[in-house]
């Protein structure tokens, strides 16, 4: 059966970080990634999904945002989770806009659906007190790129949620697809893997990749594609949603084989 936040047509196409970067006209800034500004440009461009990340402040506020500190991307340094939300609300992404409040991102577009990296430990408590207090159980999808991070959300959240493959996951998997006798996933089975094209070396996205994880009943994203004909060779072995920076290009992709289904709140405008 197909989680609730997977139930919308496919192939799934999420903007990362808000879907800064595009190939056409009219793009927003680079620098302006994770931000309202970022993620409103997708939105109106039709996306149902939208990817970001989660740090959380020394007094626990969850914010849409990458790094785990202030300095590269907004005109104030120091690191995040050091920092009490008085002084990370000072910030501005590019000098320009604020950083959001993951509860403001729920909020904002109740019609679209998230995809949240966890990139800190002292993030894991809130992002469960936020999804609490929005009830937005079955539009989030929760992945972490450190599987007892991600392991322990599993354990925290108090209503089922949607969750990726951490590394481990992805590495059972892996080797599942090589020799059926091995023991797949861990007993909370992801209801996708979102995985690059390799790992260093090793080459993760495969047709028995693809095949091992449709036969466990999950789906397979593969991140961040932001070239249009490598997108077209994806979908044409089957991958059932991509995650990328070029949001005009992906959807341009999609609209070409007739699999473009616009959010319920956009487009806007012909773009």
């Amino acid at each position: 059966m197909t989680h609730r936040y997977l139930d919308a047509p496919g192939p799934i196409a999420l903007a990362h970080r808000g879907g800064w970067r595009t190939d056409g006209a009219g793009a927003v800034d680079a620098s302006l990634e994770n931000t309202a500004v970022a993620f409103q440009y997708a939105v109106d461009l039709g996306y149902r999904y939208l990817e970001t990340d989660v740090h959380a402040t020394a007094d626990g506020v969850p914010l849409a945002f990458h790094d785990p500190t202030l300095d590269r991307a907004t005109d104030r340094a120091g690191r995040i989770a050091d920092l009490g939300y008085a002084e990370v609300s000072r910030a501005r992404v590019a000098g320009r806009e604020p950083i959001p409040l993951l509860e403001d991102l729920l909020g904002s577009w109740p019609h679209v659906r998230l995809n949240i990296d966890v990139k800190g430990d002292g993030a894991v408590e809130p992002l469960a007190r936020a999804l609490h207090r929005t009830g937005a159980w079955d539009r989030v999808c929760v992945g972490s790129f450190d599987q007892r991070r991600l392991d322990r959300a599993r354990r925290r959240f108090e209503r089922p949620v949607a969750t990726s493959c951490g590394p481990a996951d992805v590495a059972r998997l892996r080797a599942a697809s090589l020799s059926p006798l091995l023991r797949p996933l861990a007993p909370s089975t992801p209801v996708c893997a979102q995985i690059p094209l390799s790992h260093g070396p090793v080459p993760l996205v495969s047709r028995d990749v693809l095949a091992t994880a449709h036969r466990l009943g999950m789906q397979v994203h593969v991140w961040t594609i932001n070239d249009t004909a490598l997108m077209r060779r994806l979908l044409d072995a089957g991958v059932d949603g991509i995650v990328t920076d070029n949001t005009e290009g992906l959807r341009r992709v999609l609209i070409e084989r007739g699999a473009w289904h616009d959010s319920p709140g956009g487009p806007v405008g012909d773009r």
